[in-house]
């Protein structure tokens, strides 16, 4: 119960008031949300990756094993989420919103205070922490731009809107400016600062934006498949990893049992707001990625206590 009410206290409350200011924001000025989502992504989304990269101290063993994690879970997430979609026979515009709203989940503002409450601050898992969120930045800028717009756009048209991200710069800079440890001056530093502490919020007021602008029709084929979406999140991120993890043992790459922990943990957040500003940014299925977002969020309180409660962190 007292891990229950601290997740409801420190993570889901404060973020529902986040969400909670946009919605009656965009119901009192009606907000441009195209403006917003690309302030989320080509502002400060950037800001906050380079920050924490250049700020962490990763050890490079850590990042081979935790790197190989997700490449083998994130595998496994997607072979799931294809039999669900053929199962469901989705359209070709909700298979994407599907897939993005499994695949990309909440490493960074929800997974890292997470971490670190349940943890107790221990580097160690920030590290693992901050390496998941590295790799759930680049997919959303990479795969997720093409699984949104490949039923309507051609490989060409697609290339020419991820090579224009720049969070897929901005992650190897900061990693080299931090092994080589590049310094950067004060004048810098701190617009770099600002800017990424206005990440969480403004993407938090995004998602409040969108789902103040929505009519929130009751339609049972849009229950479906938000519900089967929280479904494949919450319960079946953490199963398959903690089914990574025992794999990873049984072939002898074994990881020590505080980084297992924190890979289980880690994918047990719910849906990512890059799902949200993926949806809006190209106008592909604005209302299921917001609500799948906004339920997992809430369900998240009961599934990632249980999830902690069963590693005994």
């Amino acid at each position: 119960m007292a891990i229950f009410i601290t997740i409801l206290w420190n993570n889901v409350v404060p973020l529902s008031v986040m969400i909670a200011i946009g919605i009656i924001l965009q119901r009192v000025f009606s907000l441009d949300i195209r403006t917003l989502s690309k302030l989320n992504f080509y502002l400060f989304a950037p800001a906050v990756m380079f920050k924490l990269l250049y700020t962490t101290d990763i050890a490079g063993e850590m990042f081979g094993h935790v790197l190989l994690f997700f490449v083998l879970f994130m595998g496994l997430q997607y072979g799931l989420i294809e039999c669900a979609i053929r199962f469901r026979g989705l359209s070709e515009e909700r298979r994407g919103a599907m897939r993005n709203s499994v695949l990309f989940y909440n490493s960074a503002n929800y997974g890292i205070p997470l971490n670190q409450l349940a943890f107790h601050a221990n580097p160690a898992t920030l590290a693992v922490q901050v390496i998941i969120m590295t790799m759930q930045s680049l997919l959303p800028n990479t795969y997720g731009i093409y699984s949104v717009n490949a039923h309507k756009s051609n490989w060409r048209s697609i290339a020419k809107v991820i090579v224009a991200q720049p969070v897929i710069y901005v992650i190897p800079a900061a990693f080299l400016m931090h092994a080589y440890r590049v310094p950067i001056p004060g004048p810098i530093m701190t617009p770099i600062d600002h800017l990424a502490d206005a990440f969480i919020g403004t993407a938090l007021v995004t998602l409040g934006v969108q789902l103040g602008s929505m009519e929130w029709k009751l339609d049972k084929r849009m229950f479906g498949d938000v519900a089967l979406s929280n479904v494949l999140r919450l319960a079946g991120g953490p199963l398959l990893a903690g089914l990574v993890v025992w794999g990873l043992g049984m072939l002898g790459t074994e990881l020590d049992s505080l980084t297992a922990k924190a890979l289980i943990v880690s994918s047990a957040v719910p849906t990512s707001l890059s799902s949200v500003l993926l949806a809006v940014e190209f106008d592909n299925e604005r209302e299921f990625a917001s609500q799948a977002v906004f339920t997992s969020t809430v369900l998240s309180m009961f599934s990632v206590a249980l999830v902690i409660w069963t590693l005994g962190v």
